[in-house]
């Protein structure tokens, strides 16, 4: 019951200047009303998705919402808590937790967010 990745670095090390991920599917462009969620980071997060460790389920990936702090498992997992969290509080920003996944989600917006260069 882990969350797979590659990249050590931490959440909470990552820049936080981010811009929304070019989508070459959407020529008119995109945008993100919520960027300004990606400056204060709630912390630190917990590495578990407490919601499938309770019912002994297993996840693929965490994220972390940038409004509360809540940790939820991925779309990919059995649970989908982090979409959950978002239907059921209207959080609109989740920040991957995995190493590898160097982005942010907007669920409002239906954006990736990724750092700035």
């Amino acid at each position: 019951m882990t969350d797979s990745g590659g990249d050590s670095r931490s959440p909470l090390e990552r820049p936080s200047t981010w811009a929304v991920l070019p989508d070459g599917g959407r020529p008119e462009g995109r945008a993100c009303s919520h960027l300004a969620a990606l400056s204060g980071l709630p912390g630190p997060p917990a590495a578990v998705c407490a919601s499938c460790r309770a019912r002994g389920w297993s996840w693929r990936r965490l994220r972390w919402c940038l409004t509360c702090g809540h940790v939820g498992c991925c779309d990919s997992s059995r649970g989908r808590h982090a979409h959950a969290h978002h239907a059921r509080t209207g959080h609109p920003v989740v920040l991957s937790l995995a190493g590898d996944e160097p982005w942010a989600w907007c669920f409002v917006d239906e954006v990736f967010l990724v750092r700035a260069r």
